[in-house]
């Protein structure tokens, strides 16, 4: 089929003015062939896999952006739960050592994050899980590179609430340790997380997962907010089919160059991610677009059903472009990467219910949301269980990342720095659910997963 002069035209217009890129290329790595019984040995094999498959992907991926014009933001990688390789060296000393290899091997290659620094506890914890955790506060605060995560649910086995638990002062110690809880800005709770999930800080590579394959994550919110603007007398099902041809058209484009980029690396190609993710750079925010639909700021009423159109459109339009669609695939709505955003939090037309709201039609869940450092542990385990239980619910992936800024209040303003962006610390509600949270246990699957 030949391509007319008008859509190269239009597709430069989009990599040159309305932010299109890549958002990131990851390397899945399987790091199970690399265990050991003697830890030196494993630590080894462990740095020449990961920096020598991470120096491939930076090297490959160079050239395909000078042959296509359209800028790869991140390149990362994401490995096999560390906690599944760890179990016969489980200590928190072990642990921090293994985690100073990932981040050098990441740092030797190139690499801006290394996935998978966690755990799979959906029904209970093992002593490796336990120790994990115990171990993160040292690992986030003295590595740069290495992201943690836990997936504590799923829709068919229910809520694992003893590790959540374990979470409020896990979170409180690795912010103290980390200048403005930038360390929490690396770890993310999940429940149905995904194996082939490329973004971070919750990527990791599945055991369901070939040894090697190339997950790609596109974005372009700015291109979609362009769309949205010129076609202000569109009624919701026009603006639909709106949104959905402009996503199977950044969609191709991501197939294309991960594609490619498999194929030059001689690996397998995973899957496109086509969530629309924010950064901080001018015209690349996701609420934007919702107030290009008319919404006069964000958490005003009527944005949880424009985040809904958004959402049905961008799975839509993604479906339609590639069968390989996977990962998250929706609308990230970061709290300090995202201009528009932050504008709402500053304004008062969003707050931490509202967006918890929201979170009930998109994708991810409650994403870089500060708040404040005197927050009770109970509390953040609580405003962490409520989120995820949405998840459970309505079968589908929800997380938290939650930073408790040390010595700031409601309101204040926190700078994170670079792509993390600034945060605006959100007030919480001043009632307690100790009490409940005490009960620990497992929330039971909901009937919904009785469909065998």
């Amino acid at each position: 089929m030949a391509i007319t002069v008008e859509e190269i035209f239009e597709t430069a217009s989009m990599i040159l003015y309305q932010n299109l890129d890549i958002r990131t290329t990851t390397l899945g790595i399987n790091l199970k062939d690399c265990v050991h019984s003697n830890f030196k040995t494993f630590k080894k094999k462990i740095y020449d896999k990961v920096a020598g498959e991470g120096t491939r992907l930076i090297r490959e991926a160079k050239k395909l952006e000078l042959k296509y014009g359209i800028p790869i933001v991140n390149k990362r990688i994401a490995v096999t739960p560390v906690s599944l390789i760890m179990e016969a060296h489980a200590t928190k000393v072990k642990f921090l050592e293994m985690a100073k290899v990932l981040d050098r091997a990441a740092q030797k290659a190139g690499i801006d994050f290394i996935g998978g620094f966690g755990g799979l506890c959906q029904k209970g914890l093992s002593k490796s899980d336990q120790v994990l955790i115990e171990s993160l506060p040292q690992v986030l605060s003295r590595t740069k590179r290495v992201c943690g995560f836990l997936n504590v649910g799923s829709t068919t086995s229910g809520m694992n609430l003893d590790a959540i638990n374990l979470l409020g002062p896990m979170l409180k110690s690795t912010a103290r340790k980390t200048k403005n809880a930038v360390g929490c800005a690396k770890f993310v709770v999940l429940v149905n997380a995904p194996e082939d999930n490329p973004f971070m800080a919750g990527s990791f590579h599945g055991v369901g997962e070939p040894d090697m394959v190339l997950n790609v994550g596109i974005s372009g919110p700015g291109v979609v907010r362009s769309v949205v603007e010129k076609n202000q007398d569109c009624d919701l099902t026009q603006l639909s089919e709106v949104i959905k041809r402009t996503v199977f058209k950044i969609t191709r484009a991501g197939e294309l160059i991960g594609r490619e980029l498999a194929k030059n690396l001689k690996i397998p190609f995973g899957i496109v991610d086509i969530s629309l993710a924010s950064t901080t750079a001018e015209g690349d925010s996701v609420a934007k677009v919702l107030e290009a639909f008319g919404i006069e700021s964000v958490g005003a009423h009527g944005t949880t059903l424009a985040v809904a159109l958004l959402m049905d459109a961008v799975k839509k339009g993604g479906a339609m472009a590639s069968a390989n669609v996977g990962g998250l695939s929706g609308t990230f709505i970061p709290i300090s990467e995202d201009k528009g955003m932050i504008e709402a939090v500053k304004r008062g037309s969003l707050s931490l219910d509202k967006l918890e709201s929201l979170t009930g039609v998109c994708s991810v869940g409650l994403d870089m949301v500060a708040i404040p450092g005197n927050t009770p542990e109970s509390t953040i385990n609580a405003i962490i269980a409520d989120e995820l239980a949405i998840g459970i619910i309505n079968n589908k992936t929800t997380a938290a990342r939650i930073l408790p800024i040390p010595g700031k209040k409601a309101g204040d303003k926190v700078d994170l720095g670079g792509l993390l962006g600034t945060a605006i610390v959100m007030p919480i509600n001043k009632y307690s659910a100790e009490k409940f949270m005490l009960r620990g246990g497992r929330l039971p699957a909901p009937i919904t997963s009785l469909r065998n």
